[in-house]
Order: structure tokens, then C-alpha cells, then sequence
């Protein structure tokens, strides 16, 4: 049995358990996050041997392809920025500081499964992975908000899971194989058979499945799990885990529904005009910052949706385009939310007045990736949306890149509202924002990661069509 191809999984559950281990013995606590970002050069050492290789291992569960390197290497990213934007905020509450790391870790591998395997149970038991060590995390922080988070965010991810298994089994007893490609082959036979059933399965996985992507109507737990879990962890729900679900349904639907005669697209194209626009409007009378992060990554939810709905190569790389500037873009928002409540103890926007003052670097920052979430040049966010939209008009969706366009349009407005109060409102107080190394160092990688996809944008949507290329190869 080859193991290669899991090899940076496995070393990552390893260095979680490393970091466990070693949280029993050391005193001085951040050594801890150095032995946890340090270490996640091993799995990207692993994941780097694999470029080139492609295939499917472990009896046909897991499969290596260009898509699957692209998501492993994009998790780690996400994971070492989270856990260094972690560090004043694990010290200030107190958190388990060996066991926050862990889960953190433990999550990305999950993820990183989410994205590489191509088999119900398989998907199923790396859902689990990346989805129960979230949960953990979001109630750590021991205050009433944290825990009705983490309870909210375990109970609907249950009840979402429910959907997908029962989704599953359908396709199961439709085809007789568990694998991906055995369903896609085996389904235009079964939709003659039994269409209604074959019409159930994609109505329970569309809904298993856009819980974990927050897409209107299954996003009503994003706003209270944003607010109440602890900041990082929001980052880490808002950006991997939004990506994992996403490249497990681009790779589930594209496989298995390949051949199959129901408009899925469709589907799509509906989630995604009602996540983009419920997602804008409710964003509108937000006056917390991670409340109105919440509903922007809603919106944004509706804008990779695009690319889910024109059903093509094309659209998979703009999708897939769009989730690696979407991943800087709002980690780097975060992580500056993250190093500003830190300061000012408070996420209600009425207290950012005056911050450019306070801190200018902070405020530039945080105004440079919300200026990305809008879609403006010079930022990744204008090349990422610009691709999503040519990419719809090309495949016939003239409709769907104009209310994309209205949407982000009327998104200017609640971005605006916070570079409003950062610039032109009166400080509360002349005290300085001070920013630990850790969280200015996550900050800086991550506004360079905006500024670099920009920059090198069509190296970067070359890899991105190899990968979506993949997809379509059977």
C-alpha cells in the first residue's frame, strides 16, 4: 500500500501530536507556536515531492492530480498565517495552548484530504476531520458567546452531515460504488430509472454540502459563529474552511454528475445570485466588524458560486483563482480586526474612528484588503473577480456576471463605512496600536500575498487552469 500521496497528512496529525506532547514538558508557551509553524515545512516538503505525480492510491479513495497539490499547499499557507496571527490572542485569554495549535493543525489535514480524495466514506471521515476540531475551537474561549458558537456551529454541522450521508446513500444505492468516477459513470442509467431519487440525492448533497460553504439559505449559523468564536478562529472558518468546501464540491459535482442529465449549474446559478445579494444587503446595516465580515464572505460565496455555475474548465479555474485571493484577502482583513480588538478590547466599527492616526500602517492594511474584497486595482481581488466575470460571459452567463458586478458594486458601501471611520472620524484616545512580531509578520504575508497574486496573475491563472484541467480528465 502506497502511502505517498497522504504523507503530508500524516506528518501533519504527527506534528500535532509533537506539539501536544511538548505542551506537557515546556514552560515557555511560545515555543509551542514556533514548533507548530516551523514543523509545517515538513508536510510542505512532502507536498512539494508530489508535483508531477499523478494518479489514484489507496484502493481509488484518494486521488493526486495538479487540483489536489494546488489546495494542499494553499491549507498549509492558510494555516501557518493563522497560527502566527494566533499568538496574542491564545496568551491574552488563555486558551489551551498546545491544544489550540493542534486543532488547528488536525483541522488543515482534514482539508487537505477534502480536497485529494474522490470516495463517499472517504470525503465523509475528511469532512469530519477538518469540521469537529473547528468546533472545539470555536468554544475555547470561555464566555457565553464562545459557547453558544461552538454549539451552534457542532449542532448545524451535525444536522449537516445528516443531509450529505443521506445524499450519499442515495448515490450509493443508485450505482452500487462508493467511488466518484464509478457514480458518474453509473448515474445516466440510474436518472432513467429512478429520476426522482437521483433529483433527492443532489437536493441533500447541495444542502450537506452549502452549509459548509455559507450559501443562502444554509448560511444563517455564519454571523453568530463569526461573532462569538474566538477572532483567528473566525479567519481560519472564513478562509479554509470556505476553501475546503469548495474544492470538495468542484471535485464532487464535476465527477460525479459528470454525464448526468440534471441542470446541477442551475442550481448553482440560483445559490449563487441569492447568496451574493443577501449576503450585500444584510452587510449593509452591520456594526460589528466580524458580523460584517460574516455576510461579506456570504457575498463572496456567491461570487466563487459563478464559477460552480457554468460547469466548465474555465469556470473551475476562475473559481479556484478567485479561492487563492479570497484566502490572502481575508486573512489579512482578519488578522488586522485581530491586531486592532487586541488594542482597542472592542469589534464594533464606531470604535475604529481615527485609527489611521493611531495606526497607520494597521488602517493601511486593513483598507488595502477590503479594497481587494471590493475589487479594485491594484489587488488580487479585482484580477480574481475580473476572471470570474469574463469567464461567466464567455460560457453564456451574461446575467449572472452582471448581478455579480451590480453586487459588488453595492458591496462598496459597508467597506467604505469602516475607511470612513478610520480616516475621517476623531480618535476616542491618542493611544498608539501596538502589534506583536507574530501577528505583523502574518499581517505583512499576508497583504504581500494580495499584492503578489496581482502582480504575477497570469503565472499564477496558468497553474490554476492545470489544476481545474485535471478535474475534467477522466
Amino acid at each position: 500500500m502506497d502511502l505517498t500521496p497522504i504523507l503530508p497528512e500524516i506528518s501533519l496529525v504527527g506534528l500535532a501530536l509533537l506539539v501536544i506532547i511538548l505542551d506537557f514538558f515546556i514552560r515557555r508557551k511560545e515555543t509551542l507556536l514556533f514548533v507548530a509553524v516551523a514543523g509545517l515545512a515538513v508536510p510542505a516538503l512532502l507536498t512539494a515531492t508530489l508535483i508531477g505525480r499523478t494518479g489514484s492510491y489507496l484502493f481509488d479513495t484518494v486521488i493526486l492530480d495538479p487540483y489536489a497539490i494546488f489546495f494542499k499547499f494553499v491549507f498549509l499557507v492558510a494555516a501557518a498565517l493563522v497560527l502566527l496571527a494566533s499568538a496574542d490572542y491564545v496568551d491574552r485569554f488563555r486558551l489551551y495552548d498546545g491544544e489550540y495549535y493542534a486543532l488547528i493543525l488536525l483541522s488543515a489535514a482534514g482539508m487537505m484530504l477534502m480536497a485529494s480524495t474522490r470516495e463517499l466514506i472517504s470525503i465523509y471521515i475528511a469532512l469530519e476531520l477538518a469540521t469537529i476540531p473547528l468546533a472545539v475551537l470555536a468554544g475555547l474561549q470561555k464566555d457565553a458567546r464562545a459557547g453558544e458558537a461552538a454549539l451552534k456551529y457542532l449542532l448545524l454541522a451535525g444536522l449537516s452531515s445528516a443531509f450529505l450521508l443521506y445524499g450519499m446513500a442515495i448515490l450509493f444505492g443508485l450505482t452500487g460504488t462508493t467511488d466518484l468516477v464509478g457514480i458518474g459513470r453509473g448515474l445516466p442509467e440510474a436518472a432513467g430509472v429512478n429520476r426522482g431519487a437521483l433529483a433527492m440525492a443532489l437536493v441533500l448533497l447541495v444542502a450537506g454540502l452549502g452549509f459548509k460553504i455559507s450559501a443562502v439559505p444554509f448560511q444563517f449559523w455564519t454571523p453568530d459563529v463569526y461573532e462569538g468564536a474566538p477572532t483567528p478562529v473566525t479567519a481560519y472558518l472564513s478562509v479554509a474552511s470556505k476553501m475546503a468546501g469548495f474544492a470538495l464540491v468542484l471535485r464532487f459535482f464535476t465527477t460525479a454528475f459528470a454525464t448526468a442529465a440534471i441542470d446541477w449549474p442551475l442550481i448553482f446559478a440560483v445559490l449563487s445570485v441569492l447568496s451574493m445579494t443577501l449576503g450585500n444587503i444584510v452587510a449593509f446595516v452591520q456594526t460589528n466588524i466580524k458580523r460584517l465580515l460574516a455576510y461579506s464572505s456570504i457575498a463572496a460565496a456567491g461570487y466563487i458560486m459563478i464559477g460552480l455555475a457554468s460547469g466548465t474548465d474555465l469556470g473551475a479555474s476562475g473559481l479556484i483563482f478567485f479561492l487563492l485571493s479570497y484566502a490572502f484577502t481575508n486573512l489579512g482583513a482578519f488578522i488586522a480586526v485581530i491586531a486592532i480588538s487586541e488594542q482597542i478590547g472592542s469589534d464594533d466599527i464606531a470604535d475604529y474612528a481615527g485609527l489611521a492616526r493611531r495606526a497607520p500602517l494597521l488602517a493601511f492594511a486593513l483598507t488595502f484588503c477590503l479594497v481587494s474584497l471590493l475589487g479594485i486595482p491594484p489587488t488580487a481581488g479585482f484580477v480574481a473577480k475580473f476572471y470570474l466575470f469574463a469567464g461567466a460571459v464567455q460560457q453564456g452567463l451574461l446575467w449572472l456576471a452582471v448581478i455579480g458586478v451590480i453586487n459588488s458594486a453595492i458591496s462598496a458601501y459597508y467597506y467604505i463605512k469602516v475607511v470612513r471611520a478610520m480616516y475621517l472620524l476623531e480618535p476616542k484616545t491618542p493611544a498608539p496600536v501596538k502589534v506583536s512580531a507574530p501577528v505583523a509578520l502574518a499581517l505583512l504575508a499576508s497583504v504581500a500575498g494580495v499584492l503578489l497574486v496581482f502582480v504575477f496573475a497570469w503565472p499564477i491563472i496558468g497553474v490554476t487552469e492545470a489544476a481545474s484541467r485535471s478535474l475534467f480528465l477522466r
